[in-house]
């Protein structure tokens, strides 16, 4: 096993996604060697365009390979002594056919692990998502913590679906004689992921900030908000990696569960004098629905009204030193950076 990350090579899967960009980056800049996946050669020359600004090349290798196909895999993990995978369709508004998120985030999972497997690398990092464990339990008025796993039977959502699936798919890979090699296993359990975008591409993340920041909603709705920053996310998916006490576990990452009202408000007070007219009256839930109507990305805030629970991270703080920055900074960051790319 390398020691020193200078002699470590890691595997990026979905390099050329938000948190998959800020992956790489993060990786760069502790001196590790990285092969990214792209899907194309456009996503290429996208990453390296976007990553340029912020860090020297040299280290970086940018190889094809598509969740759904076999071709790639093997010899994107050759060599690697660790694999994060990022990868994963994650759409602003459902799909007509579920299988369009199903499928790519499934089977590719199993793809990466069984390509991990045959290169011998001894832990795979996998983002997974709170979608793998909160999903179905709307109402539930209670404390979330890793033990818990969305409730299929109940679930509307096709992306939680699809992370649920692909993320059990994961642990019965790991935990069964499939793991032939004994391979560990890490899954990171993120929130929404904000934070500073590194390229003008937009991705569902953003949709939150456009839809206030371009007024295009009458008002809020009584929903909580849970997010985290891209930047901490990376953070514990490096120590994840490295951690030995982390092996064969989840990790929920949670920075703040907040009211919409509040997001809005921030976005008010610290763009207003741009002139950005982010709504803040709080709207009643009968408008939220007939707006859901007219406007598919708000569809899935209806299944949220009026639902107040929690989400513990114990597990990160006490195993991988999980300290949040602001949630303010981090709301304020992203919109920033979305002016400075022209997202908004």
């Amino acid at each position: 096993m390398s020691l020193t990350p200078s002699s470590t090579r890691v595997l990026v899967t979905g390099a050329s996604g938000f948190i998959g960009l800020h992956t790489v980056l993060a990786l760069l800049q502790l001196g590790y060697q990285v092969r990214g996946t792209v899907r194309s050669d456009q996503h290429k020359k996208g990453v390296r365009e976007a990553l340029s600004r912020q860090v020297s090349l040299d280290r970086l290798e940018l190889v094809r390979a598509d969740l759904l196909k076999d071709d790639g895999w093997k010899e994107a993990a050759e060599g690697c002594d660790y694999v994060i995978h990022v990868a994963s369709p994650f759409p602003a508004e459902e799909p007509k056919n579920p299988n369009e998120l199903i499928v790519p985030a499934h089977d590719g999972t199993l793809r990466v692990l069984r390509a991990a497997q045959a290169a011998g690398v001894p832990r795979l990092v996998l983002i997974s998502s709170v979608a793998a464990i909160a999903g179905g339990h709307e109402g539930e008025n209670r404390t979330f913590d890793e033990s818990d796993w969305t409730n299929l039977e109940k679930c509307r959502s096709s992306y939680s679906i699809s992370k649920t699936l692909a993320e059990r798919a994961a642990w019965d890979f790991i935990r069964t004689a499939k793991n032939r090699t004994g391979m560990e296993m890490v899954s990171i359990n993120p929130t929404n992921v904000f934070g500073p975008p590194l390229d003008g591409r937009r991705f569902t993340s953003t949709e939150w900030f456009r839809t206030l920041m371009r007024s295009e909603v009458p008002g809020i709705s009584r929903t909580q908000l849970n997010f985290v920053d891209v930047r901490d996310v990376v953070d514990m998916s490096v120590r994840a990696m490295i951690t030995p006490a982390a092996a064969n576990k989840r990790f929920l990452l949670n920075a703040a569960s907040i009211p919409m009202a509040e997001f809005a408000e921030i976005l008010q007070h610290n763009f207003a004098d741009q002139g950005y007219k982010v709504p803040t009256r709080v709207v009643p839930d009968w408008m939220v629905r007939l707006v859901a109507v007219l406007m598919p990305k708000v569809r899935n805030v209806v299944d949220q009204l009026n639902w107040t629970y929690t989400l513990s991270t114990e597990r990160a703080r006490s195993i991988l030193g999980w300290q949040a920055r602001p949630y303010q900074q981090t709301v304020v960051d992203m919109a920033q950076g979305m002016i400075e790319q022209g997202q908004v």
